[in-house]
């Protein structure tokens, strides 16, 4: 971002540039490549991150990068790019916990840590961009969390931007696996976990 590519090809031109200066044009942080189902044109999903939270690049971000890859696709490519706020996710779980280890809240009684949403934070931060969520692969992750006996996913939805609103559409439901449209997850919140014995 900021540089020109040399021409006739997709190398930019950055000579004399400092490394620092490098690394800070560099704004496309995550992207996955993938073949649209219905006709033939390439999906471009791109985030960047911030604060280690990934979130879409700037509209001024986008048409400097929509203008890069108008110059270097081939002929007759047709390319859409989907620079989107994060799906969000919302998780019901009822999560059996062993007393001794865990509270009516889920705090660990020794560490005084969430150590449930925490394993669901983790498991979101290893999730490849534009990775598949699934749901018996999130309770796998779970079931290794001291003082958890159970966990057990009540209900799973997730919601993303309609392009033809401009905001988020409806929540749907997640059956068994799912991959994000904007191509990475927001947890809506953890106010849909009970703990119970």
């Amino acid at each position: 971002y900021g540089f020109d590519l040399l021409t006739d090809s997709d190398v930019f031109n950055n000579a004399g540039a400092s490394d620092e200066d490098i690394e800070k044009s560099k704004i496309i942080k995550y992207s996955a490549v993938t073949e649209a189902v219905e006709e033939s044109r390439l999906i471009v999903k791109i985030a960047t991150e911030q604060g280690g939270n990934l979130q879409p690049i700037t509209l001024g971000q986008r048409e400097s990068f929509e203008a890069y890859l108008s110059e270097i696709k081939d002929a007759g490519v047709r390319i859409t790019v989907i620079n989107y706020l994060p799906d969000i996710l919302r998780i019901q779980m009822k999560i059996y916990r062993d007393p001794l280890v865990l509270d009516e809240n889920g705090t660990s009684i020794r560490t005084g840590k969430k150590p449930v949403e925490d394993a669901i934070n983790h498991y979101f931060k290893n999730l490849p961009f534009n990775g598949e969520l699934v749901l018996a692969h999130l309770v796998d992750e779970l079931q290794k969390v001291e003082g958890v006996k159970i966990p057990h996913i009540v209900q799973a939805e997730s919601k993303w931007i309609d392009v033809s609103v401009g905001d988020y559409g409806n929540f749907q439901p997640v059956e068994v696996k799912t991959i994000p449209i904007s191509g990475y997850f927001k947890i809506e919140n953890f106010n849909n976990l009970s703990y119970v014995v």
